[in-house]
């Protein structure tokens, strides 16, 4: 179907759970779902990262949200999550900026919130959110650009499409190329939100999505040899 193995992408994939109703039982299937299936990390709420990380084997990762999913946190208030959340085990931080202050064009703001979190998480990978469905639908391409740019200046490692909770939607292949045109030779670039066939998968890689977040992990890498 493509020249991407169930391997490689398996390597890509933040095995994902942030329902609200999730349980410690939940995350610990998570983790052993993802071992089994030999994914990149599993990527939990704040409060599940301790028991995700005794529960992880060597060599998975542990990543967690913070400002999630609505990123209306104040920026001191999304650092202090995100250093709790490594401080318990995470070495990745994947956080929400605030959309509102980018459609207002304060882009100032979303750069303070991000470096705000980058000084909290020392040597974590920092996700930057961008809720990109919501970018486009509302005001267009060039913000998303620019907030992409933002990002990067205020110290991300990666900038991501969605939270997966917006109306707006997830990710798509438009906002997947031109958040990799912007920042892609020098972040990575991870699509989340609504991917969830193999097929799916491989048009956001083909973009530049160099991570993929998944909850239905096991069926999109069945679709792959």
């Amino acid at each position: 179907m493509s020249r991407y193995t169930r391997g490689q992408v398996a390597a890509l994939v933040d095995h994902t759970l942030l329902k609200p109703e999730a349980t410690a039982a939940d995350v610990a299937a998570l983790v052993a779902e993802a071992a089994d299936l030999a994914v990149f990390s599993v990527c939990v709420s704040p409060p599940m990262v301790a028991g995700a990380a005794k529960e992880c084997p060597a060599g998975l990762a542990v990543a967690a949200v913070a400002g999630f999913p609505s990123g209306k946190h104040l920026p001191e208030i999304k650092a202090a999550e995100a250093r709790s959340a490594v401080a318990a085990g995470a070495s990745e931080i994947d956080m929400v900026i605030d959309v509102g202050a980018a459609l207002s064009g304060d882009l100032a703001a979303v750069a303070a919130d991000v470096a705000a979190v980058r000084a909290a998480v020392a040597d974590a990978t920092l996700k930057v959110i961008v809720e990109s469905a919501a970018l486009l639908e509302f005001s267009g391409q060039a913000l998303l650009v620019d907030v992409c740019r933002a990002a990067e200046q205020a110290g991300a490692d990666f900038v991501k499409t969605s939270t997966g909770f917006h109306p707006s939607g997830g990710a798509s292949v438009q906002a997947v190329e031109i958040m990799a045109r912007t920042v892609g030779e020098r972040l990575g670039v991870k699509a989340s939100g609504g991917i969830r066939t193999a097929e799916q998968a491989v048009a956001m890689l083909d973009a530049g999505a160099t991570r993929l977040g998944l909850s239905g992990t096991r069926a999109v890498l069945d679709g792959f040899s």
